[in-house]
């Protein structure tokens, strides 16, 4: 099923989510969905539950690798549950970030280039990884959701002013969504 999104200025988008204290078939139909309204309806890399009025502590990512052919493709979705990130890396990188919450609207944003997440998989299993690059982004950027921060709020106030104009017609858009 089709999730509905929250968009910029939901204050649900604000919170900090829940930790998920069991797998239950309701988490499980909850991640189905996500997946199927990531892809399906916004074929995004990633989705977070407070992004679907969830305040639970879910995200859901998709890698993305270039093919022989030099084209660009998405790995199949992963759901991470219970987030824990450590060790971000010192070296930084800037890359542009645009989010499903606030659509048609990107920005340059600065973070480590790799960081070490441990999470629980859909079927229980515990998973500690270091990621980078593209991975280490999304994931970081799924987890600021969880705690109630935006890709924008990474941005530096003078960058931040220059998409204001932007963020109030996502906001005039979407009151009522």
């Amino acid at each position: 099923m089709i999730l509905p999104l929250c968009y910029f200025d939901d204050p649900i988008l604000r919170k900090k989510a829940l930790p998920i204290q069991e797998i239950t078939p309701e988490i499980v139909k909850l991640a189905e969905d996500m997946i199927e309204t990531m892809i399906n309806q916004h074929n995004g890399v990633g989705l977070a539950g407070p992004q679907v009025g969830k305040l639970l502590r879910i995200f859901i990512i998709r890698d993305e690798y270039i093919l022989p052919d030099g084209k660009w493709n998405f790995g199949p979705p992963e759901v991470m549950i219970n987030p824990q990130l450590s060790e971000p890396f010192a070296e930084l990188a800037v890359m542009s970030e645009g989010c499903l919450s606030i659509p048609g609207i990107h920005a340059d944003v600065t973070r480590p280039v790799g960081i070490k997440i441990r999470y629980q998989r859909l079927d229980g299993q515990l998973v500690e990884e270091t990621v980078s690059e593209f991975r280490a982004r999304v994931i970081m950027h799924e987890n600021d959701h969880l705690n109630g921060v935006l890709f924008i709020d990474r941005l530096t106030p003078k960058e931040r002013s220059g998409i204001e104009p932007q963020l109030r017609a996502v906001k005039k858009k979407y009151r009522n969504s």
